[in-house]
């Protein structure tokens, strides 16, 4: 059986005395869009931290292509998964387009000089983000909106086997929100492991898979259509809405509909 590109067994994460997650086991498969989901404090943010290796979890053990991922080398691990925070830093006085450039890093080095297939990475990046029209605006020029749509720009730009985001359409307009949704399900279907935590219910049942999380554990973990994964998003979110399927001229698709 071919390894999962990520995956991580029995995670667990004490901070301020309590377990912000708890026994986690999950997997990632190559080809598949995984959106997680929860309320405030279920731990989503940080379960993705454990899983870039940004924290190191109390116990339990990550695994990145079959491999522990601490026997990676940082530049290896680094251009085998890329990571995008919430709070991502972006500002300063350096264009755009040399932020694009920084996802690029981990294949030429920082004494390398970026080449040809560098430079076709970046550009279809910033193509897909919608970046391309500002790439010689410097930072400090763009609204919040744009500041995301480059991070997440170098993020892409890494081509990377595994893409871990943390509430990536933060600061996006609704059409900007739907392009990332389909930028990422393109991802997948490019071959890639995409995990994204996700605010928006109805965004995050776009996607191939849901995994839920409340107070720290794995409430469920299914496709968008499984009734059982419906009771567990009412249930994780006090039943504040349901879980309705609607036609669209694409074809079906679910939605979450707040309850009266």
């Amino acid at each position: 059986m071919t390894a999962a590109a990520l995956q991580g067994e029995g995670l667990t994460l004490m901070l301020g005395g309590r377990s912000v997650v708890d026994d986690v086991s999950v997997a990632f498969q190559a080809g598949q869009w995984t959106a997680v989901v929860g309320p405030n404090g279920a731990g989503k943010s940080t379960l993705l931290s454990l899983l870039a290796g940004l924290r190191a979890p109390d116990v339990g053990q990550v695994w990145l292509q079959g491999r522990p991922l601490g026997a990676w080398s940082a530049r290896a691990r680094a251009q085998a998964l890329a990571w995008l925070s919430q709070q991502g830093e972006a500002d300063g006085d350096i264009a755009v387009r040399d932020v694009v450039r920084l996802g690029r890093l981990p294949r030429h080095g920082l004494l390398g000089a970026p080449d040809a297939e560098d430079e076709t990475a970046v550009d279809q990046a910033m193509a897909a983000t919608e970046t391309t029209d500002f790439a010689a605006r410097r930072l400090s020029e763009l609204s919040g909106g744009e500041r995301q749509r480059v991070l997440l720009a170098r993020a892409l730009a890494v081509r990377a086997r595994v893409l871990l985001l943390d509430e990536p359409t933060t600061h996006l307009d609704a059409p900007h929100q739907r392009a990332l949704c389909r930028g990422l399900r393109e991802r997948a279907r490019g071959g890639a492991a995409v995990v994204s935590v996700m605010h928006d219910l109805t965004q995050a049942l776009g996607a191939d898979r849901l995994l839920v999380l409340r107070q720290g554990r794995v409430l469920a973990d299914a496709a968008p259509g499984d009734a059982a994964l419906h009771a567990a998003l009412a249930l994780a979110f006090g039943g504040a809405f349901s879980i309705q399927q609607v036609h669209t001229p694409a074809g079906p698709r679910w939605v979450a509909v707040p309850a009266p």
